[in-house]
């Protein structure tokens, strides 16, 4: 690895202790050496509003569990979106799921979450995600039906001409 991942500040929310013991282990294993726990969407928040005080570490990724009990990741995504009180609105978030219907992989890209991983995975499925959100973050857009977070395409399609067309890019 190329980059020191220990001077970049982790927030793993999962109702699971388990999970956030084995996502711990592996973001240790990848050197890093800050990681903040969270079990609820409540406790996340209180935790995100407590890191923008001063002196205190700021969240850099968070890595979200789907269903937690009751609640749901994409829950969390969304308020860290598009609430004005949100602490944190530009956060990279990687979502982690056993279920990866396309209805959930929808909900989450719609939330906001820039990555998205399929229980169970290895220590490189989650490492791969990570890198993705440092090595090539996308830009954060704003549209007009209220989605905001990071650009959802994937690929520049220089042959799109249509009404959608990314205003920074010259039509042809």
């Amino acid at each position: 690895m190329s980059i020191s991942l220990a001077r970049i500040n982790f927030m793993v929310v999962d109702d699971n202790i388990h999970a956030i013991d084995l996502v711990k282990t592996m973001l240790r294993g990848f050197g890093v050496d800050s990681v903040v726990e969270a079990k609820t969407i409540a406790e996340a928040k209180a935790k995100l509003k407590q890191s923008t005080l001063p002196g205190a570490a700021v969240i850099d990724i968070i890595i979200l569990d789907y269903m937690m009990g009751e609640e749901e990741g994409v829950t969390l995504a969304r308020w860290l979106r598009t609430e004005d009180t949100s602490p944190a609105p530009y956060v990279p978030i990687i979502m982690l799921t056993g279920h990866a219907d396309r209805q959930r992989v929808y909900a989450a890209r719609d939330s906001g979450v820039n990555e998205f991983c399929v229980k169970p995975f290895t220590p490189a499925d989650l490492m791969k995600r990570v890198m993705a959100v440092i090595d090539h973050p996308r830009a954060y857009v704003r549209s007009s039906s209220g989605y905001f977070g990071p650009d959802r395409r994937r690929v520049d399609d220089p042959k799109y001409k249509g009404p959608e067309r990314r205003k920074d890019r010259k039509r042809k």
